[in-house]
């Protein structure tokens, strides 16, 4: 059972997992600490003392995180992450869960590939890419929920108008009961660090107000998530409903209570790799030499095969790839399913899974182009 706390500055839900060894928790949002005490073990409060000019006695607060944590990204002195440069950025992140009963087979595959992607096609530098993968030496590089929380503080730090930026993440979601009231389903929507079963997962509500609600006008980002149960992983306020003949609506997932889950006049949108509802797979299970998650593969299959026009065409073939991967599964071109299940496949009697498309604002997919 998690510990649920509110942000003693900006009163965002927080959670502490259980066995922490903590009596403080920092705030990812405002980077405030709260102190967790049990009451029934706190001492008294200290008696409140006047000075000689009536005026209250203050105590100094506690140090702001950032002035005793080492910058991760560049081993700088302590102080908050290095300026941004550079117009294209991005976060890969791929979780593979190593060595444990969740591990994927898929994940490192996906960071790698769409690393490539973003060099090759889109011109991304690889300087202004950040990997957060298992197979990093460096103890700020790996999938930490620490570490993806700073990386995601870093890709939208001083955003300015024509910047480009990416975030893929490749590994478990998940759901959880949502406390706030601002989804439809009434579960929020999660991801999963490496180490998400001692230090708990990374929330919807808190990816939105970190990478989503920064996002200043001119500025464009795009999600790409290759995950179980990742449709609205971002809080977008719109998702696109397509069927399989193409036709469209933009279904409004803005919550009741009227909280604002866009952005700050900037434009995000996020391939996801299925609905809410639905779980993922990896291709592993088609080849003995490579896998990749499908997601990620058919995303990339659309652009390499000239599909990546506009973001309607994006999703179409996508879709398609998908069919297609899933009806060789089924059909017994393989021998085995067990990398699939893995990732958290359904395969009583087939697989579901439908990449999803969701926007900060509605538009026509089938008119706007698309680029990274």
């Amino acid at each position: 059972m998690y510990m649920l706390v509110n942000c003693s500055n900006c009163h965002t839900p927080l959670q502490l997992p259980p066995g922490a060894n903590s009596n403080s928790i920092c705030c990812a949002i405002c980077h405030a600490i709260t102190y967790i005490v049990d009451p029934r073990s706190a001492p008294p409060p200290p008696a409140l003392s006047y000075s000689s000019s009536s005026h209250y006695q203050h105590y100094p607060p506690p140090p702001h995180p950032f002035q005793v944590v080492p910058s991760p990204f560049n081993h700088a002195p302590p102080g908050p992450p290095p300026a941004v440069h550079g117009t294209k950025r991005a976060v890969i992140c791929a979780v593979s869960y190593k060595n444990t009963k969740n591990e994927l087979k898929g994940c490192i595959n996906d960071a790698m590939c769409m690393k490539y992607l973003l060099v090759n096609r889109f011109n991304f530098p690889e300087s202004s890419i950040i990997m957060l993968t298992e197979e990093e030496t460096d103890p700020y590089r790996r999938p930490t929920k620490s570490n993806m929380r700073l990386a995601l503080s870093w890709l939208v730090q001083g955003c300015q108008p024509g910047d480009s930026l990416v975030f893929h993440f490749s590994g478990h979601g998940s759901q959880q009961k949502d406390y706030n009231g601002d989804e439809l389903d009434g579960y929020d929507e999660t991801l999963c660090p490496t180490d998400f079963e001692t230090q708990g997962m990374i929330v919807d509500d808190e990816i939105n107000a970190v990478v989503v609600k920064p996002i200043s006008h001119g500025v464009k980002l795009h999600a790409i998530i290759d995950a179980c149960h990742s449709g609205t992983v971002l809080d977008l306020p719109f998702l696109c409903r397509m069927d399989r003949s193409g036709k469209y609506v933009w279904e409004d997932h803005r919550p009741r209570s009227g909280v604002w889950k866009g952005t700050s006049g900037g434009e995000v949108i996020s391939f996801s790799g299925c609905d809410d509802d639905q779980t993922s797979a990896d291709t592993s299970a088609l080849s003995k030499i490579t896998s990749t998650g499908v997601m990620t593969y058919s995303f990339i299959q659309a652009i390499e095969r000239g599909h990546g026009t506009t973001y309607g065409s994006m999703l179409n073939a996508m879709r398609a790839t998908i069919r297609k991967t899933i009806n060789e599964l089924s059909g017994g071109v393989v021998t085995t399913l067990i990398s699939m299940l893995l990732a958290g496949g359904n395969f009583s009697g087939g697989i579901t899974q439908e990449p999803q498309l969701t926007a900060s604002e509605p538009f026509d997919v089938y008119s706007k182009p698309f680029s990274l």
